[in-house]
This record gives C-alpha cells, structure tokens and sequence, in this order.
C-alpha cells in the first residue's frame, strides 16, 4: 500500500478552512468539493489511457483518452457522497457505485449494510471516496470488498488521516499485493483520540457536510 499526502499550497489552504469550527456547512461542502477535485488530479495520474488520433483545425494529432473498462468511482456512505461531485467533475465518464458502511462507536468495527455496485470489477480501476481515514477499519473492509470482486487497482481518496489508520491499511495491503492499493490524502494528523476521533482533525466530515452538527 502506498501513500500519497499532497503538498500544495491550494490543498493546505482548503483543508485549513475546512478545519475550522466556525465555517458553516454550506461552506463546508463548496470547499470539501473543491479539495476533491485536486486531490483527485494527482490520484488519478496514473489512470489507464490509449492512444487516440484525432484532426485539429490544422492537421493530425496524436493523443490518448481513458481506456476500457471506466473507472468504477464508489463514496462510502454517507459521508462520502459529499465527495461524489468533486470526483466525477474530473472523471465525468466514469461508473458510480454505492458502498453503505457503519462503524460501531464502541468496538470501532466497520460492517456494511449495502452494496450498489458490479458484480465483476475485473480489470476495473476502482476509487473509493471516504472523507476521514481514521482507525482504518472501514476504508480496509471497503478495499477488501473490491479485491475481491476482481478490481485491477484501487486508489482511496481521504480527506485527512490519522497514522493508526494508515498503519492498519498498510498492514492489511503489503506492497507486495497482487492488487495495487493507495491512498491518498491531503494531510496526516497527529493521532486518534480515545474515541478513534482523528486530532487534530475537523470533527465528524458527515456532520459538518449535512449540517446534523451539534
């Protein structure tokens, strides 16, 4: 498993904003979309093309578009649909599915409760959008399921990580895995608290998108 924390000078702005216990939801979900978009330019570098000729206004020019099968774009539920938007603005022809997890607050285990996506992910490409890599165990259960349908690769795009978190996918995904696995990220945090809470983080993502925040 690799690991990809972008540096940029728009990334840091965007997440430091998002960060902040005073920006309300609506400004919130503009700027967690936008931070998607950028986030998804460099995960998305090494997305399989072809080749592919086509006639400029002045004469014949060599270039290259997706290749076949699409990339398969799946948000984990619910927070990661606030990231769905971002996504396929890059990505306008790829495939969507929907993956429903939960983790339970007081053993941290994720388990799924629905499932909108191929039977067959062979050859597939696959990106998972999941705001908050924070103990792990929903972001590897997500990835495993895809494995296991045959996906080719499968790159997750986090708003923000905490170490334990991404300590636990690279110790379920070794670099040696048959399958390809990334992550990538705009930031990794200082820890998890005791509550498995990233710090210093920007609270719950799914909260601060749909505006169900205390």
């Amino acid at each position: 498993m690799r690991t990809l924390v972008v540096d940029h000078p728009l990334v840091a702005s965007k997440l430091t904003t998002l960060r902040d216990v005073r920006t309300d939801s609506p400004t919130f979900r503009r700027l967690a979309d936008e931070l998607v978009t950028l986030l998804a330019y460099e995960a998305t570098r090494e997305v399989r093309v072809e080749e592919r000729a086509v006639t400029t206004p002045v004469a014949e020019a060599r270039g290259v578009r997706l290749a076949k099968p699409v990339p398969l774009v799946v948000p984990v539920l619910r927070a990661g649909l606030g990231m769905l938007e971002g996504m396929v603005r890059l990505l306008p022809t790829a495939e969507v599915g929907f993956l429903g997890m939960v983790r339970d607050e007081g053993s941290l285990a994720a388990t799924t409760y629905a499932t909108r996506l191929p039977a067959d992910l062979d050859q597939r490409e696959v990106f998972v959008l999941d705001p908050m890599l924070a103990t792990g165990g929903t972001l590897a259960a997500a990835v495993q399921l895809l494995v296991d349908r045959g996906a080719s690769t499968v790159t997750a795009i986090c708003l923000l990580a905490a170490p334990e978190g991404v300590a636990r996918m690279e110790a379920a995904f070794p670099s040696d895995d048959p399958v390809p696995v990334r992550v990538v990220t705009a930031a990794v945090d200082e820890r998890l608290d005791s509550v498995g809470y990233i710090v210093p983080g920007l609270g719950d993502a799914g909260d601060r998108l749909y505006g169900t925040a205390d």
